[in-house]
């Protein structure tokens, strides 16, 4: 698993462990975690993504954003697991916040959640809400 440490932006990045459809990264800043994804968030990919996600959640910092804008597919199964990790943010007394794209727009608008997942157009305006 690749490390690195930004130093004048205060920044470490890691590689995270997930599936062979589903990839990504963690950046820890100032306040917050910002999770980068590409691939697939669906039934396969849900239990690691669930798992990995909510341990990152336990370590702090409380404040999330997902950045979503290269997952290709949203299923029920990542639905659920985005709706599990909102309220573990907010039971942990931060705030989760979704770059998102189309395609998971959609999806998310279909099942109404829009607002209670905070979906976010950048990961700029995702940082803005988190201050």
């Amino acid at each position: 698993m690749g490390v690195y440490y930004n130093h004048e932006e205060g920044i470490i990045a890691e590689q995270l462990n997930l599936t062979v459809s589903l990839r990504g990264t963690r950046e820890v800043r100032d306040n917050c975690q910002l999770f980068r994804l590409t691939g697939l968030l669906d039934a396969f990919s849900e239990p690691t993504f669930r798992k990995v996600l909510s341990s990152k959640i336990e370590e702090g910092p409380k404040h999330i954003i997902l950045d979503l804008s290269q997952i290709d597919f949203v299923d029920s199964s990542g639905l659920g697991a985005l709706v599990q990790l909102a309220k573990l943010a907010q039971n942990a007394n931060g705030i989760l916040q979704i770059v998102s794209n189309a395609r998971v727009t959609q999806t998310v608008k279909l099942v109404r959640l829009e607002k209670f997942l905070s979906l976010q157009p950048t990961v700029e305006a995702a940082l803005e809400n988190i201050k």
